[in-house]
């Protein structure tokens, strides 16, 4: 690994060798995600098994229904403000891998390495394990009606699911996104069964906690620091808000379609949580919500009566979609990171056909898998989930910094600096209260992160590496294009009237895959 900047390598010409220009063989990442699937890639991603299965965790602190619900609305307004501070440093700073990208170019090599570390090492790959394993426990617990299924099966189906998934994302990006949109068409509408079901409730006159006066009956004394806590729980809840910024360069039309599907699929993801919570009150008190370990299921054994099969498949099919929606946009952070230097060149390489970044693909597969035969996969999710947001912070307050010292940068989306002040406010506000009420926790996380800074001056900032150790870097490059057929993608000629720096690639093989290639152009 090696530095963006300072990448160049002994091996083997540019990226301009590698790939060639676009008219003659080269390739490129197609824009193949149009509004429709860019709204489906964060609704996808946000409403995961957390609203079938327990959305408990924000009732719980909240200590009453209607708090619960303000908590809800609130956490919703606060995700679509981040939000809007993501699509300003979206369409300004127009590159795939999210907050990494903009913390990088704001803030350093060092920052941005880490952002990539954390997410390398335990967020994707916990977070995907995770998921899998949900939707695995969903699809075989109707054959274990009287136990819980063998963990073994559990984990061997959960890999099922993502080898099939990273197959499809390897095949074809268009196979990719209408998978996401198929599965988040299909999680929206089991949600809005559910919320048709609560309407249906409230007509019939079922609607005691809805009341003001029972709303507001606490179940447990009201308490500062569990509130907090609720709201804590509920940003969590709409984690995946940020995902589309890290397919930018796959968007078509990116000025106006990613800040289009973030208004939309914001307020659309508020609205169903909040209704759906609504729905969940109207047929059970918060006592049975909280004592339930799959609330929708509980729903509809109470309300479906023998189409209560209906929402364990909803779960299991709103994972699927999960898992599917976190390779797709993982990959490309893995893929953003390489081509900036600060991963294997060979993860910023994509099919010279496909058009796919399959060893990006390959990686985020394996290093998931691992995570499946760990059994402290849930540990370090709690672990990491501190760090998680705070980059989400540091990302927004990048937004002002970068206003502060380029003042006169094009931005064609520009929003009142108020946003990404309330946002840190709130922001500051959960962080310091993490740090009061878990400070181990948080600790463990800040210490797993600053394992990265070693890896990153060994690995990225030392350019005299010893040649016996660039030969094998080299060599293991070669062998991976061989197999998996995938050469460095040509930059945009948009980029290059910008003065962007093109990376060069290290690979003995890049100009062959082009010139053999030029029936496949992408």
């Amino acid at each position: 690994m090696t530095d963006g900047p300072r990448q160049r390598s002994s091996t083997a010409g540019s990226a301009k060798d590698a790939a060639g220009e676009k008219e003659s063989g080269g390739v490129a990442l197609k824009k193949e995600i149009g509004l429709v699937s860019a709204c489906g890639i964060i609704v996808g991603n946000i409403i995961g098994s957390g609203i079938f299965v327990s959305p408990k965790g924000v009732m719980e602190n909240a200590s009453s229904v209607g708090v619960a619900l303000i908590v809800w609305i609130i956490t919703g307004i606060i995700t679509a403000i981040g939000a809007l501070c993501y699509a300003e440093l979206g369409v300004t700073i127009p590159k795939s891998g999210g907050d990494y990208s903009y913390v990088k170019d704001i803030f350093g090599g060092l920052a941005g390495f880490l952002r990539l570390w954390i997410a390398v090492l335990v967020i994707y790959p916990t977070n995907q394990a995770v998921i899998a394993l949900t939707f695995s426990n969903y699809v075989l617990q109707p054959l274990f009606p009287t136990c819980f299924p063998p963990e073994n099966g559990l984990r061997l189906l959960a890999a099922v699911c993502l080898l099939l998934l990273t197959w499809v994302n390897c095949s074809s990006v268009r196979w990719a996104t209408r998978v996401q949109d198929i599965f988040t068409a299909g999680k929206l509408l089991a949600l809005a069964l559910i919320i048709v079901m609560g309407f249906v409730q409230i007509c019939k006159g079922d609607y005691y906690w809805l009341e003001p006066a029972n709303a507001f009956e606490p179940f447990q004394d009201y308490d500062v620091g569990l509130i907090a806590l609720a709201f804590l729980q509920g940003s969590f809840a709409y984690g995946g808000w940020n995902f589309l910024n890290y397919v930018t360069e796959e968007l078509v039309d990116p000025y106006v379609n990613l800040p289009r599907a973030i208004f939309i699929s914001i307020p659309l993801v508020t609205f169903v949580y909040v209704f759906a919570n609504i729905a969940y009150v109207t047929a059970m008190s918060p006592q049975e919500l909280l004592a339930s370990n799959a609330v929708a299921v509980t729903f509809g054994e109470k309300l479906l009566g023998v189409m209560a099969w209906i929402m364990p498949i909803s779960v299991a099919l709103s994972t699927f979609g999960g898992v599917n929606g976190s390779l797709f946009t993982s990959s490309r952070l893995f893929f953003a990171g390489a081509r900036e230097g600060h991963l294997p060149s060979l993860l910023a390489m994509i099919h010279v056909k496909r058009c796919t970044p399959i060893p990006a693909l390959l990686f985020t597969c394996l290093s998931t898998l691992l995570m499946l035969c760990t059994s402290d996969m849930y540990t370090l999710i709690n672990y990491v989930g501190f760090i998680n947001y705070l980059f989400y912070g540091v990302t927004v307050a990048g937004q002002i910094v970068l206003r502060i010292k380029q003042p006169d940068m094009h931005r064609p989306i520009k929003i009142s600096l108020i946003w990404p002040v309330i946002y840190l406010i709130f922001w500051a506000f959960l962080l310091i209260f993490s740090l009061y009420s878990e400070p181990i926790v948080c600790g463990i996380g800040l210490a797993i992160m600053l394992t990265g800074v070693p890896v990153y001056f060994l690995g990225v900032y030392w350019d005299n590496k010893p040649q016996c150790f660039d030969n094998f870097v080299d060599k293991m490059t070669y062998v991976g294009q061989k197999m998996c057929v995938v050469v460095y993608p040509a930059e945009s000629k948009k980029n290059e009237e910008e003065g962007e720096e093109m990376k060069e690639v290290t690979s003995p093989l890049a100009k062959e895959e082009a010139e053999s290639h030029k029936s496949g152009d992408c």
